[in-house]
């Protein structure tokens, strides 16, 4: 389950990439502009605000992020993004921090861009720091003492810009990646940042007590990778990739 208010804790810090995302599409008057895992809604009402004429369609696999966008006035619905497909009209479509959570989603790209129309934009934008050592002492505690938990542990499910301008050969293709030197506040910081994502699947496969213990165990591994500076604060790097790619 997700939690709207721990994946808005940082909310600075998350919404960056999307705006830096958004920036490259080019549409001036699209007819329909979809958010493919709209989450809270919070970014979604920005597209609304870019491109006010159009119809803007909102999806999300999270009933409670579902809800959360529709208090903001989001006409958010819940749905599955490997099972949508495009009306005719869909001239952007954006998916934002989704699709590494999506087995198989170059194929589902590839889809999209043979349905879309042509002079459609489609952007995304996924994390790349599955090799940091956010998830790598992850993966190492789950290996020592949760072994039961090591098939909620994904390898780095996305590709290099390089792959994705593979993907979308043929179309117009600009990618990039950015690592974000985040300057993150609170005690155990990185914790609660992994706790709103990654470490999602596995708070929900364990018991309060059980997860009480594995936080835990792996709090001062994280304090030690990142450890907090003088004034508090935490620098946590992190990767993200990008494409945006123009229907020909």
């Amino acid at each position: 389950m997700w939690d709207p208010g721990k994946y808005l804790a940082f909310a600075d810090h998350r919404s960056r990439p999307f705006h830096e995302l958004v920036a490259r599409v080019g549409a001036t008057a699209p007819r329909r502009v979809v958010d493919l895992g709209c989450g809270p809604g919070n970014l979604t009402a920005s597209l609304a605000q870019r491109w006010p004429s159009a119809v803007v369609e909102a999806l999300d696999s999270s009933p409670e992020m579902v809800s959360a966008a529709r208090a903001r006035g989001v006409d958010a619905r819940v749905g599955d993004v490997a099972s949508w497909e495009p009306e005719p009209d869909t001239d952007v479509v954006v998916t934002n921090a989704v699709l590494q959570w999506v087995p198989g989603h170059e194929d589902l790209l590839r889809q999209w861009v043979r349905a879309l129309p042509s002079g459609a934009w489609l952007a995304m934008q996924v994390p790349g720091n599955f090799s940091g050592p956010s998830h790598e002492l992850v993966r190492s505690l789950v290996d020592a003492s949760w072994p039961a938990l090591r098939g909620l542990l994904r390898p780095s499910p996305v590709l290099d810009p390089v792959g994705y301008a593979e993907v979308l050969d043929g179309c117009a293709v600009d990618a990039w990646e950015t690592t974000y030197l985040q300057r993150l506040e609170g005690e155990d910081a990185v914790l609660e940042w992994i706790t709103g994502t990654a470490l999602r699947p596995i708070r929900a496969a364990l018991d309060d007590g059980e997860w009480a213990a594995f936080r835990g165990r792996l709090a001062p591994l994280l304090r030690e990778a990142y450890p907090r500076r003088a004034d508090g604060t935490t620098w946590f790097p992190f990767r993200r990739v990008f494409a945006v790619a123009r229907v020909p």
